[in-house]
């Protein structure tokens, strides 16, 4: 866990709020206006809320951006006897969206915060307005364009087989540029010594990583599957798919196909704008940041 106080030479301005809510110390940032629309952005593997670092000034000139770190992750509490789960994940976020009462939300989210906001939003459609996906899955949009495993999850397969995954990923703290660029990170002219120092401090030791581990194994051992299914019981797919969305891919993302992103997009909200760009990679935000605040900001303007 990051300390509370840390700001990287300055790249990471913003006050730290925390919650207890779902029985964890949470991390979050909270800033803009309090009564301006609300714009929860979510992060997934291996990052923090660091992602959106560039995001967050000029979205909440406008908005009220929210940005949890998911439980072990960031400068949010890595607790060692909890489940490290997508559904454990969504009842967290579900805790602290609560714990902020607030509705009408914007989700923007990448990566496993794709699969956050579908579970969250199927199940508390009422309190979602809108959705940004960005290199990611809404995960109830119809079957996979190509099966095949893409090279991360190939890499994690083979690791998983032979009984390296936790040494490997237990050593985030000094693999994680290579871990990125093996998902798809494309913007090598970003990265310095206070990138690198940003993005390995959650992982000072192999107990810290435990959620950088578990979280492509529920994708791997297939035990996301049953809770996002389970997420179609509630009747509420037809309202999710009324909400206005908007998808941007990073053509070069090696975690996600971008087919199949677009398939799956297309499958809930096939007349919903969907914007590719052939040099971003799967950490987009760290790629094209100027360009995807424009285009947030142009799709909740245009989707009052």
């Amino acid at each position: 866990m990051i300390d509370a106080d840390e700001t990287f030479d300055g790249t990471w301005p913003f006050q730290p709020h925390y919650t207890n809510s779902a029985g964890f110390r949470q991390h979050y940032v909270d800033e803009g206006p309090r009564d301006a629309e609300v714009v929860v952005c979510l992060h997934g593997e291996p990052t923090w809320g660091y992602l959106y670092r560039n995001f967050i000034p000029s979205l909440s000139e406008h908005y009220r951006v929210i940005v949890p770190d998911h439980m072990g992750f960031g400068k949010s509490e890595t607790p060692q006897d909890k489940t490290y789960t997508l559904q454990t994940h969504v009842e967290n976020l579900a805790s602290l969206l609560d714990d902020l009462n607030v509705t009408d939300i914007t989700f923007v989210c990448q990566d496993w915060g794709g699969p956050m906001t579908g579970a969250y939003t199927i199940r508390h459609p009422d309190r979602v307005k809108r959705v940004v996906l960005m290199n990611t899955l809404f995960a109830y949009g119809g079957d996979a364009v190509n099966p095949e495993l893409t090279n991360w999850f190939k890499w994690i397969a083979k690791h998983h087989d032979d009984g390296t995954l936790n040494g490997i990923l237990g050593e985030l703290g000094s693999t994680i540029l290579s871990v990125m660029k093996i998902i798809g990170f494309e913007n090598s002219a970003a990265v310095n010594e206070t990138w690198i120092k940003a993005y390995s401090a959650p992982f000072p030791d192999r107990a810290a990583c435990i959620g950088g581990i578990e979280f492509p194994l529920d994708v791997h051992l297939g035990r996301a599957f049953p809770y996002i299914m389970a997420g179609l019981e509630t009747g509420n797919l037809e309202a999710v798919k009324t909400k206005p969305a908007m998808l941007a891919v990073g053509m070069q993302d090696k975690a996600i196909r971008p087919e199949n992103a677009i398939a799956d997009f297309k499958g809930l909200f096939p007349n919903a704008p969907i914007n590719t760009f052939d040099q971003a990679g799967h950490f987009c935000q760290e790629d094209i940041p100027e360009i995807l605040v424009a285009l947030i900001h142009q799709f909740i303007q245009s989707n009052p």
